[in-house]
């Protein structure tokens, strides 16, 4: 399988211990983290075309990531 960008160790490479540590301590954190990575991987289907989708689903999901990437980063921010 091909490298998938944007996972969250590749945005926050500062904060890699950080998410680990926030996974297995904080809930919430971990299910954010667990729905931004399912739907990177979604993304990136789409946008290699292993599978198909319309434009505006696809333009839909990455909306969708930003806000649980922006969602991350801000707990990042708040537990530093």
């Amino acid at each position: 399988m091909t490298h998938t960008p944007h996972e969250l160790a590749e945005e926050f490479p500062e904060k890699a211990d950080l998410i680990h540590k926030l996974k297995e301590t904080d809930a919430h954190f971990a299910k954010l983290a667990e729905e931004y990575h399912e739907l990177n991987r979604e993304v990136h289907r789409l946008e290699t075309r292993v599978e198909a989708s319309s434009e505006e689903h696809e333009e839909e999901l990455r909306k969708k990531r930003m806000a649980l990437k922006d969602q991350i980063a801000a707990m990042l921010a708040k537990a530093d």
